[in-house]
């Protein structure tokens, strides 16, 4: 909404600073941050008032986590309304992909509110049935892969770029559009099971994000494509002041969600913010790489599979306990071990995706 104040710039003036994408991604930053600030403590008092048993605790966790009882969740509101605010504030509306990311993950978000809004309501950890979720997502994530397939280069329509092999596309023609939909509906299944500890989840995303929107930007610039040999998706580059919204909601919310966590996330944030980064990587072709940045989460979706697979295959467990955190919480690990633990594979991680940008 902002760049538009470019229509008054004469070209050296304080408004021309709108016409950069760079500015108005700190901009959005920091109009996210403040926002999770002045706004945090008001949401959870209001959510403790509305909902005074607050987050049910699974019976079958870790013994340790029935102290959490009476926290409240349904926190991701606190990031989506600072994200959506920033993006609208500072993004150029008139870009499609900025629409698309920001739909979709609202959309996600929907999905969780009315989840979190069931297991609150009934007092109880069942939430909305598995199957609706899923249903509902996979709309979503159709529309939002069927637009992208739409707009892209006609070059890049329905092809996989493959990382590090600059010149390899993999045509995959109508086959494309149920796997952009797998890979936006995985994502924000993935960040869900990762949001099991106080922080866990929230500091990984901030990082694949920041990771995603430099990736964006850098697509996005002809410039900059021509130098690190990747392929130009022209427009992407607002999609770093999407980024920079969710980064500085995500630090608001983390200042509340710090162990021990004032508020959860609930499914409410994390089915938006994974469906965020699924749409980011479909929108910038960089959808083989989020499963790099994103490696945390995919191990611990995996680590759920393999479990129930294994389990009804043998009658035998492979983990102590799923998601994968939890194994390493019966295994003895304190829980901020496990955070923190968590957080520096997951920098690691997106460095590694950082790097196949000019390791071509």
């Amino acid at each position: 909404m902002l760049y538009w104040l470019t229509a008054f710039s004469d070209g050296g003036d304080v408004f021309n600073l709108f016409r950069y994408i760079t500015f108005r991604a700190g901009g959005a930053f920091f109009t996210s941050l403040i926002f999770g600030f002045v706004f945090g403590r008001p949401l959870i008092n209001a959510l403790r008032r509305k909902y005074t048993g607050g987050q049910p605790i699974r019976a079958d966790g870790p013994a340790h986590h029935m102290a959490k009882a009476g926290t409240p969740t349904m926190g991701g509101l606190l990031i989506l309304a600072a994200l959506t605010l920033s993006t609208l504030l500072w993004a150029r509306l008139d870009n499609p992909y900025v629409w698309i990311v920001l739909l979709t993950t609202v959309g996600f978000g929907l999905i969780g509110f009315a989840d979190d809004w069931a297991k609150v309501s009934r007092n109880t950890s069942a939430g909305l049935s598995g199957r609706v979720r899923l249903l509902i997502g996979f709309v979503i994530a159709a529309v939002a892969a069927a637009i992208c397939v739409a707009i892209h280069p006609d070059a890049l329509s329905a092809q996989l770029a493959v990382p590090v092999f600059k010149d390899v596309l993999i045509n995959m023609g109508w086959l494309f559009l149920p796997f952009a939909m797998l890979v936006i509906v995985g994502s924000a299944n993935a960040v869900n099971l990762t949001d099991g500890l106080d922080g866990l989840a929230i500091m990984p995303v901030m990082i694949a994000a920041g990771t995603l929107g430099v990736i964006a930007y850098a697509v996005g610039r002809v410039d900059f494509t021509e130098y690190l040999d990747v392929h130009y998706v022209p427009g992407t580059g607002e999609l770093l002041i999407f980024t920079a919204g969710l980064i500085g909601g995500g630090l608001g919310f983390l200042w509340y969600n710090a162990p021990p966590a004032a508020v959860f996330m609930g499914d409410t944030g994390s089915l938006a913010l994974g469906g965020a980064l699924g749409a980011i990587a479909v929108a910038t072709k960089h959808e083989i790489v989020l499963a790099i940045v994103g490696g945390l989460f995919v191990a611990e979706a995996v680590s759920v599979i393999v479990q129930v697979a294994y389990f009804k295959a043998t009658g035998k467990r492979v983990f102590l306990m799923a998601p994968i955190h939890h194994h390493f919480e019966k295994k003895g690990w304190a829980e901020p071990q496990v955070v923190i633990r968590f957080w520096i594979i997951s920098l690691i991680l997106a460095l590694i995706g950082l790097a196949t940008l000019k390791l071509r």
